[in-house]
């Protein structure tokens, strides 16, 4: 077994690696870029070494600069995560070259799967099924519009090199195909350096069924069953579970055997997933192979009570695989779900900015946080906006699904947008309850999962006047034991008045809406007038912010957290993020004017798809974004005229730049 290892690569995978090896006695080596000097992998590890530059391709994407870091630090060995160079051939090779250890496959292993159409021929040799399709090597738009023609129609464009789902596009028809390829191709270009793409019939209602294998130096392959990763958004997963639900154990056999003469015809060693499409008569189809570890591992690791990188690790160093098939079996369900940093009410946009608040369910045996952030820290623009993945096991699914929804309930996050509670709609939809699942399970019941945001009820209201009120009589005490009088009426917050009740009225500002809540201060406590009616209220606020409070004589509590005027309530299961008005404060800042074309967060212009002059409708592409990681396209609001392109191809724009100058007609 190694004695030192360097792991390149960042965030959650990082963490979830130094975690093994500490437990296995195994030195480790971080690297960092400048933007992550304090991040939480740079903190736990024995050593650190900065890299370059916050952009990944001046940090985490140097080769050189990780196999330096390695030689000056003696590791023998290079854990790349997932991600960044985890699947890069010659990086692989650099390795072997300067005599450490690559943690994963040999090079030979990551070409023959690198290339989707390269990849699909092999496969076919193998005997592994395939999707009907185009994967040659002659990519001229007309011989692309003639195959997916015979293949008929909807077909799926994807990009040969990559995956993530960049580069992937749903065609319906021969008219929009030219607009659909070109996209695809712009976007595989962007991110991998490499514009070929397949073209592969669509399935109209498949699942997304992956087998986790794994394959020793000595000729040895198992498969650690599947994983259903059917529910995702732009092709990218977003819920996780293993086993995959209302599948035989005949399928689940073939599907693995399957895999493992995948990894065969290859000469694969190391952890791989062979991902497949399942068809509802139970055909499936190879789609490709990651020869990587997946972020999805750790449901893997819940149902076989296996570490998959300690398995990495044995077999990197040689040694044989830990168990053989007839030693693998199922315990039990477990569920990952991917908490974002993302916007689910405006398209998903990612978000970047500082945690200011951000807490987890506790650890257990039953449930597990992998996350590479602490509160305080950051979402940058130059890396994924994944905050963590939460992952639940339990006996059976069902039992699985309450122990999500209850782990999803007890996440906060304050700051910036997060999916938290588009994670729990989904955990409780009847379809996901049923296991009805495919891979438009969201489009699907987009309605249901992304509701529009509703007013504050009147708890939410009670609750964010109780933690202001509350505040504010804690810090009068305070003062008041600083004081020179501490029982003088004047140091008090309690409303007192001569010769009358006190009246006082906050005002909590709801999206556009002020909500007004009159109260009166009675003896230890209040009257709130609510919406719904008055209610008489006490409670404690703890400095965490955990409020208790009895409403009327109803018992209930919720975590405040208040940043400046800005007011967050996490209250059964769900958050709601008021604004306090201070009168005294002057007025509000003057509404910006609608309709401006500004760029949604930082980013780079990759297509200026009109011209200065040009008469636009509605709804029609005017620029595309390249943004953490994902293309964002930005469309005219109205019929109109482009007076001015304000920045050209390549330029770099801040959030909320105006990139176009627009009159509506």
């Amino acid at each position: 077994m190694f004695s030192k290892i360097l792991i390149a690569n960042r965030g959650e995978i990082a963490c979830r690696v130094i975690r093994t090896a500490r437990r296995l006695g195994i030195h480790t080596v971080a690297v960092y870029s400048d933007a992550d000097a304090k991040a939480l992998h740079v903190e736990m590890a024995d050593e650190a070494i900065n890299i370059g530059p916050a952009p990944a391709r001046d940090s985490y994407l140097r080769a050189e600069a990780i196999l330096d870091a390695a030689k000056r630090t003696g590791a023998e060995a290079i854990h790349p995560g997932y991600g960044f160079l985890s699947e890069n051939a010659a990086f692989a090779e650099a390795c072997a070259n300067a005599g450490v250890v690559f943690i994963g496959p040999p090079a030979s292993s990551i070409r023959a799967m690198g290339g989707k159409s390269e990849a699909k021929a092999l496969m076919e040799t193998a005997g592994v099924p395939l999707v009907p399709g185009y994967h040659g090597e002659d990519q001229s738009p007309e011989l692309l519009r003639a195959e997916a023609k015979r293949i008929g129609f909807p077909v799926l464009i994807k990009a040969s090199a990559g995956g993530g789902g960049k580069g992937m596009r749903v065609v319906t028809s021969l008219e929009e195909f030219d607009d659909q390829l070109n996209g695809a191709k712009r976007e595989a270009i962007n991110s991998f350096g490499d514009d070929r793409v397949l073209i592969e019939r669509y399935v109209t209602r498949p699942r997304h069924v992956e087998i986790q294998v794994f394959a020793d130096t000595q000729g040895n392959c198992v498969y650690l069953f599947e994983r259903d990763c059917s529910i995702q958004r732009r092709h990218q997963k977003v819920v996780e579970e293993a086993p995959a639900p209302n599948l035989d154990s005949h399928t689940r056999h073939r599907m693995g055997e399957a895999a493992v003469s995948a990894a065969k015809a290859i000469g694969y060693v190391g952890a791989g997933t062979v991902e497949f499409l399942l068809d509802e008569d139970g055909s499936f189809f190879f789609m490709e192979m990651n020869t990587r570890l997946q972020v999805e591992h750790p449901v893997t690791e819940y149902i076989t009570n296996q570490d998959l990188v300690e398995w990495q690790l044995r077999v990197a160093a040689g040694g044989p695989l830990p168990l053989n098939q007839d030693q693998l079996s199922i315990h039990g369900h477990a569920i990952e779900v991917r908490l974002y940093a993302e916007d689910p009410q405006k398209g998903f946009l990612p978000q970047t900015g500082r945690l200011e608040h951000l807490a987890f369910p506790p650890e257990d045996a039953f449930v597990r946080v992998d996350t590479g952030v602490r509160s305080g820290d950051a979402i940058s623009i130059h890396y994924d906006p994944m905050i963590a993945k939460l992952i639940v096991w339990a006996d059976d699914r069902s039992s699985a699904v309450r122990r999500l929804r209850t782990a999803l309930s007890q996440t906060q996050v304050v700051g910036l947008g997060a999916n938290t509670e588009f994670l729990l709609a989904i955990a409780s939809h009847p379809a996901f309850l049923a296991a009805d699942l495919d891979t438009r399970f969201i489009e699907r019941h987009q309605t249901d999962l992304l509701p529009e945001p509703a007013p504050a009820g009147d708890d939410v209201l009670a609750l964010a006047a109780l933690g202001v009120l509350l505040e504010r009589s804690a810090k009068a005490r305070d003062r008041a034991a600083a004081s020179g009088d501490p029982y003088s009426p004047w140091a008090g917050n309690d409303g007192w008045r001569l010769n009358d009740d006190a009246h006082d009225t906050l005002i909590l500002r709801d999206g556009g809406t002020d909500r007004p809540v009159h109260l009166i201060y009675r003896r230890g406590g209040y009257r709130l007038d609510l919406p719904g009616g008055a209610v008489e209220a006490t409670g404690q606020l703890a400095e965490d912010g955990n409020l208790s409070v009895d409403l009327g004589g109803r018992r209930t509590s919720a975590t405040i957290v208040r940043r400046g005027a800005d007011i967050t309530v996490f209250h059964q299961g769900g958050s709601h993020r008021l604004t306090l008005i201070e009168p005294l404060a002057g007025a509000d800042d003057a509404e910006a004017p609608g309709g401006k074309l500004i760029a949604p967060m930082p980013g780079r212009i990759i297509a200026v798809l009109v011209e200065t002059g040009a008469d636009v409708t509605k709804g029609q592409p005017l620029i595309v974004m390249e943004a953490m990681k994902m293309e964002h396209t930005i469309k005219a609001p109205a019929e109109g005229r482009v007076e001015k392109v304000r920045y050209a191809v390549g330029d770099q724009v801040e959030d909320g730049a105006e990139l176009i100058v627009f009159e509506e007609a």
